[in-house]
């Protein structure tokens, strides 16, 4: 215990009584004990922080100038004073539509159409027209005039109902065609009296790998008083299918499917089916439209039993809004009683015809269009025909009236199509085509081509200065083509007419035809009127 006590005294002694017990200094060891007084200093702590001296500015006051000169009001900037708008809600188009008129010659043009809205989903149309004339008809070269009629009456009823993924289509439809004939033929008039039940599906969802579109169709027809035909009767069945889906990125394969079976009463006339198989590849991207398939017409009963031909497109569309094309497009035209009436009423088959097949109709063409509202669409190519329709004349046929014959033909064309548009101000429009034919089998010398058009041009102006007012002035002219020096006095109407809106859903129209008074044919047995006029009402409602 007690050296504890001795070694802690000794720990806490201070160090001036240590160092006085040390050894005293000798030559060679000598102690230094050096002690400084410890004064801290700050570096710049004198310093003060000054700011500079502000100095006022010297604002010397100016007097306002103003600029009291007059300027139009033209040239006021557009974005001096902001306009206010409320928005203006898209005029609703009205479910129903009729209008009448009537004119010299007797002439009739009545045309009614309602659309009803029965859900979200279903749709029902109504349409009903009749137009034609009563009156005496000038054939020209100094021929007695020609006491006439004829009227045309359609029918139609038609309904849609949109499912989720498929539109399904069902319609019903009427005509009736009746006109005169020629004094002094074996029947004084004719009536043509047809009939269609129609039914279809398409699919309309993307989420499917196959698309459709499917329909079939029933065709009664009958001609009541024809030569050599009466009463004849011609049923049809008519069904149609497009099949495809997608087999890449913008490429799609399908095949379109069509068969035509033709029953015929009371006339000797042979029945048939015609087939139809077109199976193509498509791409488009980036541009580009193409399409490669072929046509394959095979045929059971009359007619030629099997055909081939190509079905061919590429386009290109540039950004500067152009688009550059090549075509091949072919086809098979059935020559039943439907297209002999819509050709030429006037007319009957000298025999059964055989379908007119377009072997090849190609052609290179170029479309531009530009945003100021001009459009251009400059084309050229050819076109083979096998057994096609041709109208021979009374006197170069064995029969007392105009028929048909087939020849293969072939012709050389080049057209021009013109457009400009300004807002809804103006609209003019405009195409030309020339045609270059030749036939084969001596179908020349027959006048098979004697009413081929030559050349086909029209030119429409429209115009609508006043909101309710649209008027409106055109010309068509059809050259036929020579046929032994000679030529038939070519088609040249110049027509206008106008329409006017009186009050809400009332309105007024009129127009006329054939303006220079001239005298031509349409088609054989067929002379136009002369200068004729219909004036009439029109509501919607």
């Amino acid at each position: 215990m007690k050296q504890n006590i001795a070694l802690a005294a000794f720990l806490l002694m201070p160090a001036g009584l240590a160092a006085q017990t040390q050894a005293a200094d000798t030559a060679l060891n000598r102690t230094v004990v050096v002690e400084q007084e410890y004064a801290p200093r700050i570096q710049d702590a004198a310093k003060v922080n000054v700011l500079p001296r502000v100095e006022e500015p010297d604002v010397t006051p100016r007097e306002v100038e103003y600029d009291a000169a007059t300027a139009p009001l033209a040239q006021m900037p557009t974005d001096t004073l902001q306009t206010f708008a409320a928005n203006e809600p898209l005029r609703q188009a009205t479910r129903g539509y009729a209008r009448a008129g009537y004119g010299n010659y007797n002439n009739l043009d009545i045309r009614a159409d309602y659309r009803f809205r029965l859900s979200a989903r279903d749709r029902l149309g109504l349409t009903f027209a009749l137009d034609g004339m009563d009156g005496r008809l000038n054939p020209g070269d100094g021929a007695e005039k020609w006491n006439t009629f004829r009227y045309h009456t359609r029918a139609a009823l038609d309904y849609t109902h949109r499912f989720r993924r498929i539109d399904l289509d069902a319609a019903a439809r009427f005509g009736l065609r009746h006109f005169g004939l020629l004094p002094g033929s074996a029947a004084s008039k004719q009536k043509f009296t047809s009939g269609d039940v129609h039914i279809g599906a398409a699919s309309t969802t993307s989420e499917w790998p196959v698309q459709f579109r499917a329909e079939t169709n029933l065709l009664l027809y009958q001609r009541l008083y024809s030569p050599g035909f009466h009463n004849a009767q011609e049923v049809g069945v008519r069904t149609r299918a497009d099949v495809w889906g997608a087999v890449g990125h913008n490429q799609t394969v399908g095949i379109d499917l069509q068969m035509d079976n033709r029953l015929y009463r009371r006339n000797g006339f042979d029945n048939y089916t015609a087939l139809s198989l077109t199976p193509y590849y498509a791409y488009k991207a980036d541009g580009w439209t193409l399409r490669v398939g072929m046509h394959i017409d095979p045929s059971m009963g009359f007619g030629k039993k099997f055909r081939m031909s190509p079905d061919l497109l590429a386009q290109y569309t540039f950004p500067a809004r152009t688009t550059l094309y090549v075509q091949a497009r072919s086809g098979r035209l059935l020559n039943d009683f439907r297209r002999l009436e819509a050709l030429s009423p006037y007319t009957e088959p000298a025999a059964q015809l055989d379908a007119t097949y377009e072997q090849v109709n190609a052609a290179l063409g170029i479309r531009v269009g530009t945003l100021s509202g001009l459009g251009l669409h400059l084309y050229g190519g050819y076109q083979d025909l096998k057994d096609d329709l041709c109208l021979l004349s009374p006197a170069s046929s064995a029969a007392p009236f105009p028929a048909w014959m087939v020849w293969d033909t072939h012709n050389i064309y080049a057209g021009l199509g013109l457009s400009y548009s300004y807002r809804d101000l103006v609209s003019l429009t405009g195409e030309g085509i020339y045609r270059h034919w030749s036939a084969s089998d001596k179908g020349e010398q027959a006048g098979a081509l004697a009413l081929k058009p030559a050349f086909e041009g029209n030119v429409k102006l429209e115009v609508r200065p006043l909101s309710p007012l649209h008027a409106y002035v055109g010309y068509r002219h059809i050259a036929r083509t020579s046929v032994g020096g000679q030529a038939i006095d070519p088609v040249s109407n110049l027509y206008l007419g106008a329409s006017y809106d009186l009050v809400s859903g009332l309105g007024a129209y009129a127009k006329i035809d054939n303006l220079l008074n001239k005298h031509y044919w349409h088609t054989w047995l067929c002379p136009t009127e002369g200068l004729n006029f219909v004036v009439g009402l029109t509501f919607r409602f």
